[in-house]
């Protein structure tokens, strides 16, 4: 009989070592404290070094570095754009700040990422646009390589949303260097993180000067403030560089946690009707970032989801997200549903999602489905702090298999 966890089982959260302290002392102890110093310097030269990029420049945000990036694309008022439809609202919000109008491209059961075959469907559609925007959800590399060649043949710019995905492979290549312009977060509950903090990368060394000079105000070099461009308070503090300074150390040692976490759940979870999140073991390696599950069309009980809640009819031998959650949260686990597809939200109501089977629109009076929709419906995203113990862990797959009975 499962025991209810003395100790909340996070999703994910940040797991510190001792070293960040270190660095953001001699932070304090230089006096550099603002925009500028040694960790900030060094980070960027890090981060480059381990992605393996020419370029790195350390902004205060993920979000604010995809910002930057759909700058630099170009991308003009109600210009529209490619994006990732299942994601977060920060891989796509910035494409709005620009005054671009996204359109959502379909997932493949395959990655839960981007389907190229959708997007080479979305271009025969409408072939002027000239920017995409992909994303890694929950630390899995998209299928980069043949994304980037579409992209490539219609002449667009692509930008990699490796938010989630630092420290994951795409045959043998570390996310974060696909796209011309490139994207990662040390947000709270990320891998590795700064408590805050993003990084743009890329191998234009224009492209990293203006990034940089964007993300200070657009300064001019004059005795005065003097300003050509407009401007952003975007930069990364050198006491935020130093937390990520010290994180990056234990990069691999997290993934390696997190991977553990993925396999225990897979082994745990193999006698139900479900599936972990997938990947394509043989050109691709996660980060683990999160742990997922999909449950099976025909075991799935009765759910019907609003905008701000969701209701569910138990039926034996079937279970939901909605009632994993619940009962997950009743053992003081913490659980999340999959990421709410784009073309769902209420911001973008009668944004077109382009599916292999063709355009589609939320306002649409005939009803119509999406893989990203299945997912969502079908999914949800599993307790994976790496600090969560073996025996917490049991008691988790312990809590799921009653959900079925």
């Amino acid at each position: 009989m499962a025991v209810r966890l003395n100790k909340r089982a996070l999703l994910s959260s940040p797991t510190m070592h001792g070293d960040e302290q270190r660095f953001v002392q001699e932070a304090f102890d230089t006096n550099w404290v603002s925009t500028i110093g040694e960790n900030i310097n060094r980070i960027e030269a890090e981060i480059a070094e381990y992605v393996g990029c020419e370029y790195a420049v350390a902004l205060g945000t993920g979000t604010s570095s995809i910002h930057l990036a759909t700058r630099m694309a170009g991308v003009k008022p109600d210009e529209k754009v490619f994006c990732t439809d299942v994601t977060f609202s920060a891989t796509v919000n910035p494409v709005v700040y620009e005054k671009g109008y996204p359109v959502f491209i379909d997932s493949e059961y395959d990655t839960w990422n981007m389907d190229p075959a959708a997007l080479e469907r979305a271009f025969a559609e409408f072939p002027e646009v000239k920017t995409v925007v992909v994303a890694n959800l929950y630390g899995t590399p998209a299928r980069l390589d043949e994304i980037r060649a579409i992209c490539d043949n219609h002449g667009a710019v692509l930008i990699e949303d490796a938010a989630e995905s630092l420290g994951a492979t795409y045959k043998g290549r570390q996310t974060g260097t696909f796209g011309k312009y490139n994207c990662i977060s040390f947000n709270g509950n990320k891998i590795i993180t700064g408590s805050s903090g993003g990084m743009f990368l890329t191998d234009d060394a224009d492209a990293a000067a203006k990034v940089r000079k964007w993300s200070t105000q657009s300064r001019e070099p004059a005795p005065w403030y003097q300003h050509i461009d407009l401007g952003f308070n975007y930069r990364m503090s050198n006491i935020i560089a130093g937390v990520v300074r010290g994180q990056l150390i234990h990069l691999e040692e997290h993934i390696g946690q997190k991977k553990a976490l993925y396999e225990r759940y897979r082994d745990g979870l193999k006698d139900l009707p479900v599936k972990m999140n997938p990947f394509i073991a043989d050109i691709m390696e996660p980060n683990y970032w999160l742990s997922c599950m999909i449950i099976d069309r025909d075991a799935m009980c009765e759910q019907k989801r609003e905008d701000l809640e969701a209701v569910f009819t138990k039926t034996a031998g079937k279970s939901c997200p909605t009632h994993i959650l619940e009962k997950l949260n009743e053992y003081n686990a913490e659980g999340r549903p999959i990421w709410k597809p784009m073309h769902m939200q209420p911001i973008f109501a009668g944004h077109p999602v382009v599916t292999t089977n063709g355009v589609f629109r939320s306002t649409d009076e005939e009803p119509f489905t999406t893989v990203g929709r299945d997912i969502f419906e079908r999914g949800l995203c599993l307790p994976s702090d790496n600090k969560i113990t073996p025996e917490d862990q049991d008691v988790i797959i312990e809590v799921i298999h009653k959900c079925f009975e």
